[in-house]
């Protein structure tokens, strides 16, 4: 890597874009903090990996982790979206919160149809442009060629190109470079750790700017496709957008520091520490998921004949841990009266606690459940 060259500078007019050399090319790993740090990052990843044969029904708890990733990254993009305000319907959301909710709901749409169309698809520009289409479908960039490499010149931070903070490469050499970024995907004639291989097609990725909209979410985005496409994860698991929010001047820093001094073993190092505490982090999560279900479920065993109804509200409730009455009563099927009765079980158990403190239209959250993804 210490011949390293990210790309150059190329006169356009009254701006510079940068053209970004290929990265399908024989590479040497010659440092041995980045190798410690490496071993480090696929044994935590590993441990992470255990807990989708460990933890039964390991799918309800995963929604929770999309949707926290979902909130993270678009928030990183300056959207105001917190995980209480996602899990609310469209129609409880504030008017003037709802283009906020609308895009955080796309995110998780795009994960969640791009995890299942990994079945028939490779990780490939068909499957980015599938998952951009969902990301910004009927929200504020849906004019912006949904599903489409962009055709025209964007920029990165600036009022206007001439100040732009980064100016990424000009649009009719995408379909090259995003034909670079697969075929070194798939490169098995020349060793490259997966892990690094990721970091280097997130950096090449956010660097094209293949998009005019929606390209720091969809390159997040593309880490955890990528650890599942590969293998390395059973389940979407693991999410970066969280540290790269709380780190996130060293997120930018880092990237351009590749563009402008060639220093890809800074990124590199950053992008691993980030699957180390990510990974560490989320099987903290798992762990205090599972002590929770069981005080849960030895509290609910007292409940004698209503035990069943209440298990059927900790399943719905460990995917979406907010619920009203209604939908008590659905996902039990029992009469209104009875959910009632239900809800002043649960909340006299610790479980449920309202948070409207309304008498009508009351919401009800399962808040140590929930507190485990703040």
């Amino acid at each position: 890597m210490k011949n390293f060259k990210s790309g150059r500078y190329v006169q356009q007019g009254h701006y510079k874009s940068f053209q970004p050399n290929p990265i399908n090319r024989a590479w040497v790993l010659d440092n041995m903090e980045l190798i410690q740090l490496l071993g480090q990052a696929d044994r935590e990843l590993g441990r992470l990996d255990m807990y989708s044969d460990y933890i039964p029904n390991i799918d309800l708890f995963i929604s929770m982790h999309v949707l926290k990733e979902a909130t993270q990254s678009s928030k990183i993009e300056g959207t105001q979206t917190n995980m209480e305000e996602a899990l609310l319907e469209k129609e409880d959301v504030a008017p003037d919160k709802r283009d906020d909710w609308e895009e955080v709901q796309n995110y998780v749409a795009a994960m969640n149809e791009a995890i299942a169309k990994l079945q028939t698809l490779p990780f490939s520009s068909r499957l980015i442009r599938a998952t951009h289409k969902t990301l910004l479908r009927g929200v504020r960039g849906k004019h912006k060629q949904p599903g489409e490499f962009r055709r025209s010149q964007n920029w990165i931070g600036g009022a206007t190109i001439s100040d732009a903070v980064f100016v990424p490469p000009v649009h009719t050499s995408i379909g090259e470079l995003m034909g670079d970024i697969e075929q070194f995907v798939y490169n098995d004639t020349q060793y490259f750790p997966e892990l690094l291989k990721i970091a280097m097609v997130h950096y090449q990725f956010e660097t094209i700017h293949p998009f005019l909209d929606g390209n720091g979410r969809v390159g997040r985005l593309l880490i955890t496709l990528y650890l599942v496409s590969k293998g390395i994860l059973k389940q979407p698991v693991l999410y970066l957008s969280d540290f790269f929010e709380r780190n996130r001047t060293h997120y930018y820093d880092n990237l351009m520091r590749v563009r402008e001094k060639n220093d890809l073993l800074q990124w590199f190092k950053f992008f691993l520490v980030g699957i180390i505490e990510t990974a560490k982090s989320s099987i903290a999560t798992f762990d205090n998921i599972l002590k929770l279900q069981k005080q849960v479920d030895s509290k609910i065993q007292s409940l004698g004949s209503r035990t069943a109804n209440a298990q059927k509200i900790l399943h719905y409730l460990y995917q979406r841990p907010m619920i009203d009455a209604a939908r008590v009563g659905e996902a039990a099927g029992i009469s209104p009266a009875s959910a009632y009765k239900l809800i002043a079980d649960l909340e006299q158990f610790g479980i449920l606690k309202e948070i409207t403190g309304g008498k009508r239209g009351k919401m009800y959250v399962f808040a140590a459940y929930m507190q485990l993804f703040k």
